[in-house]
This record gives structure tokens, C-alpha cells and sequence, in this order.
């Protein structure tokens, strides 16, 4: 029996078959984009692919194909939304997975919910949405795509990175004037950590080690994600002020005008009451208890001592500063994900 699919909205520009050179096909002229919400109550949000539909009957993340000129995160979060009505203010930034393979590529956006919420079939795509318990996802019959990257991805939803910046360190690291307003410096240095905080980190810059007082055109030592290249992540950060650096505020990283479905991951800002290496090392010594793991960003090789011994790791203002400096830089397109 033939399935025969519904009547369906105009389509876009995007929605097109792709062909490779050997002869495979997917959907999405300018690529496609699926997001992975993870709730550690509920599971993971499946959705069961109406017959009609590409490996219909299989199980899948919500997503499509991406419109013209949209990044794979707006794409990922607009597909979600008019497909299981997921709402994007519920929802963390986690990472993003790439498979690029040069003439299409499918990048699929994970996230956690901030909140609990319930999923609604949009369109005729659905079969059924469903929470799953994390264990009980590879029971299913999967999408090949998503069954294919699924043992990567699962690895990876426990991972919680945390970033401590000293500030007063990693400003007197660049020679500019910062001697002559602090306040300002610290504010220019918050303005590149919101950045980055908006555009996410490579995978592979929050790999291996870097020496705590290489240059800032050092290599940085790093090992390859299994994911290859594409691979982005959201780590928390949280910058810590002393002195008169401490009235210093975050800029936000929307140009005036720019709507993003996701707000950026916030910068949180401590203030050291008195010593800023003992804020760090109480910063520091509070993630490693709830789980994360803590990259502190300092020069100071007391402090380093201090906070590896609470079972942190550590990185040099260099590390940091080249992460902002090229987040900065980075066009609107590409801070929401555009691999």
C-alpha cells in the first residue's frame, strides 16, 4: 500500500533534494539541522516519523531542511518549534555536532531544558512525540542518521565545562592602557567573553592543555572530538572581579535590531569581596563539587596550585584571549552556528 503525503505549507528555497556523487540523497538544498533536547528527568525528545516521510516509521530528532541565508541553530530551533512546539527560551545551549560531507551537511543542535514542557505535533510529519529515557533510546527503530551518531552524542550529554577567569590576571596580560582605567579594560575584556559565550568554543580548544604562559600565537595543544570538525560547545562561564575593576558590567552581544531565537548564554560576574584568588579558588572548588569541570584562566602559579589541587584544570590569559579575539571577529552567521 502506498503511503500518500498530506498537502503541505509552501515549501522554501531549501526544501529540495541534495545528490552526491554516489548517488545518495538528502533533503535540504542549503543543509539541514535537527535539535536534541535533553531533559535528565523526562529523556530525550523523540519524534516518530509519519510513513509518508523519508524512513518513515523511524525514530528521530525533530529538525529539517534550512532556509537561505539561516544558520543551522535557527534552522534547528524554527524546524522544533513548528514541528513539536518546543519552545526556544526553555532551552540551554549544550553543543553542536557537524557531518559535513562538502556538498550537504546536517548539523544537529543539542540542548538542555532550563524547563519542563510539553511537546505538540505541528504538522503532519509526526506520527508521535515522545519522551524517552536516555537507555531506552537505542530500543527504538532509529533513523539511520541519528542511530549512527546517537552512541557519540549520548557520551557527550553529561559533559558540563565551567570558566573561571581571573580577570585582574588576564588584563594585565595585554599591554594595552589597562593601567589607566581598569574599569574599561575589564568592560573590554566582558564585551569578548560575551562574545564567546554567544558563539560557543570549538570542542577541540577545550581539549588536552595549554601552557599557562604561552603566547597568544602559540599553538594550543588539543586532541580531535570523534564528531571532526563543526564541533561547538556552550561552556558556563564566569568572570571574577576585584579592586575597581568590580564596577565594570557585561555588554549584551546583540547588535541593536538582532533577534536570535536562543539567547546567548549569560556571563555571570563575581565579585571578590576582598581577595580575587580566594573567590576563584571558592568559584573553582564549587563546580568541581557540582559536577562540572572547571577550566580556570590565570597566569598566577600560586593560584594554580590552589585550584588544581580542588581538582581543576587550568589555562593561560592567552588561551582565552585568542578564543575572544576570534569570537569578536566572527560574523552574526556564524555565532549561531552556520557550520
Amino acid at each position: 500500500m502506498t503511503v500518500v503525503p498530506p498537502r503541505l505549507p509552501p515549501r522554501d528555497s531549501g526544501d529540495a533534494w541534495v545528490e552526491g556523487p554516489d548517488g545518495r540523497r538528502f533533503w535540504g538544498r542549503y543543509g539541514a539541522a535537527g535539535l536534541l533536547v535533553h531533559d535528565p528527568e523526562a529523556g530525550i525528545l523523540l519524534q516518530h516519523r509519519a510513513e509518508w516521510s523519508h524512513f518513515g516509521g523511524t525514530w528521530g530528532l525533530p529538525g529539517g531542511a534550512r532556509h537561505e541565508g539561516e544558520s543551522a541553530i535557527d534552522g534547528a530551533l524554527r524546524e522544533a518549534g513548528e514541528e513539536a512546539g518546543v519552545p526556544a527560551d526553555a532551552l540551554g545551549l549544550a553543543f553542536t555536532s557537524t557531518l559535513d560531507l562538502g556538498y550537504w551537511s546536517y548539523v544537529t543542535v543539542v540542548t538542555r531544558a532550563l524547563r519542563a514542557f510539553t511537546p505538540r505535533i505541528g504538522d503532519a510529519e509526526s506520527l508521535e512525540l515522545r519522551w524517552v529515557p536516555v537507555d531506552e533510546v537505542e530500543a527504538l527503530p532509529l533513523h539511520p542518521g541519528f542511530g549512527s551518531a546517537w552512541p557519540v552524542l549520548r557520551e557527550r550529554l553529561a559533559e558540563r565545562v565551567r570558566i573561571v577567569v581571573d580577570a585582574a590576571n588576564v588584563v594585565g596580560s595585554r599591554p594595552d592602557g589597562w593601567w589607566k582605567d581598569r574599569v574599561g579594560a575589564a568592560e573590554r575584556l566582558l564585551a569578548g567573553v560575551t562574545a564567546l559565550a554567544a558563539a560557543g568554543v570549538e570542542a577541540r580548544a577545550l581539549e588536552g592543555s595549554a601552557p599557562v604562559d604561552a603566547p597568544s600565537s602559540a599553538p594550543v595543544p588539543r586532541e580531535a572530538p570523534p564528531e571532526g570538525p563543526g564541533t561547538r560547545a556552550w561552556p558556563a562561564i564566569r568572570v571574577v572581579l576585584e579592586g575597581q575593576a568590580k564596577g565594570a558590567q557585561a555588554a549584551s552581544p546583540l547588535q541593536p535590531g538582532e533577534s536570535l531565537l536562543l539567547p546567548a548564554v549569560a556571563v555571570e560576574i563575581s565579585s571578590a569581596p576582598s581577595q580575587g584568588d580566594d573567590t576563584i579558588v571558592a568559584e573553582a572548588t564549587a563546580g568541581v563539587a557540582e559536577g562540572f569541570r572547571v577550566l580556570v584562566v590565570t597566569a598566577d602559579r600560586e593560584l594554580r596550585s590552589r585550584v588544581e589541587r580542588e581538582g581543576a584544570e587550568v589555562r593561560g590569559p592567552s588561551w582565552l584571549l585568542s578564543l575572544t579575539d576570534a569570537a569578536v571577529e566572527l560574523p552574526a552567521q556564524d555565532v549561531r552556528g552556520d557550520d
